[in-house]
């Protein structure tokens, strides 16, 4: 048993402290939300009154927090974290954020002795309650190694992506692509009605064939065609539009700072954005289907 210290118990982060408890950890947490720490203590773990009571004697730190801005503040500074916690402590963050944020918690942890990888995830909610979620960790070597106990109690692939802050990247690119085949999937799809053609019988043509891709075989995002997805469900649950905002946001800019060309992640930005601005921010994101639909 890990003594660990989790710190916010949002859609992501409930399911993921939960999953901890049930691999036998100890879990003391805390989150703005009391109803949020109602729900932890109901699955047996700890509800502390503020962040740094959570960490008293914690051998490891588990952060999933909204932005950057967020986890610096949490960790840096006179009353930030890092300075309440002992030398050889595991800090694990999983929250999607800018590199430059990534890598400075990291060197400021590695600079009094404190371990830290970021550690960004794949999978939504349904795959933070199912303890399937995918991880993407930056760190050393060492590092890694001693965050995998504690991330296979809540995942199921475990990628070391590189050093610090290169969790951060490869999320970045993954949601980017991720975008741009949803954009291209329900443009395509919507072709197809458009002259005719069945989307069930389409969509099925297509997942044998070249245009084959991940929002085909498990993500449709034509009502009614695959059941238990968003997109049968009024574009429910899921992976929220905003969210994918944020990280389109994160992806350009990290394009920007490295002069990449990504026309195709910029097209599919603006359409997000201007799908978010319609007032679609929570719902889901294979919702950008509406775009292209003509019903």
């Amino acid at each position: 048993m890990t003594n660990i210290a989790f710190i916010g118990l949002g859609n992501m982060g409930g399911p993921m402290a939960a999953n901890l408890i049930k691999a036998g950890h100890q879990v003391t947490a805390f989150d703005l939300v009391p109803a949020a720490l109602a729900t932890l203590v109901a699955n047996g773990g700890r509800a502390a009154e503020s962040a740094a009571a959570a960490v008293v004697g914690a051998e490891v730190v588990v952060s999933m927090l909204p932005a950057g801005q967020h986890v610096a503040a949490l960790y840096t500074g006179a009353e930030g974290l890092l300075s309440l916690l002992p030398a050889d402590t595991l800090v694990v963050d999983s929250s999607t954020i800018d590199v430059a944020t990534a890598q400075a918690v990291g060197a400021a942890a590695a600079a009094q002795g404190i371990r830290f990888v970021d550690a960004p995830v794949s999978g939504g909610v349904t795959g933070a309650q199912a303890g399937t979620l995918s991880f993407i960790v930056g760190g050393s070597g060492a590092d890694f190694a001693a965050a995998q106990p504690i991330l296979q109690a809540m995942g199921k692939n475990i990628f070391h992506a590189g050093a610090t802050g290169a969790g951060q990247i490869a999320k970045m690119c993954n949601n980017m692509l991720l975008s741009i085949l949803m954009t291209g999937t329900a443009e395509a799809l919507q072709l197809g009605i458009d002259n005719g053609l069945d989307p069930q019988v389409l969509s099925d043509i297509m997942v044998k064939s070249s245009g084959r891709n991940w929002t085909l075989e498990v993500y449709n995002p034509v009502p009614d065609v695959m059941p238990n997805t968003p997109a049968s469900n009024g574009y429910k649950g899921g992976f929220m539009v905003d969210l994918m905002n944020k990280d389109l946001g994160l992806a350009l800019g990290a394009a920007h700072a490295g002069q990449s060309k990504v026309p195709m992640g910029e097209q599919a930005a603006a359409l997000f954005a201007a799908h978010g601005e319609e007032g679609n921010g929570s719902m889901d994101f294979s919702s950008i289907y509406q775009y292209y639909h003509k019903g």
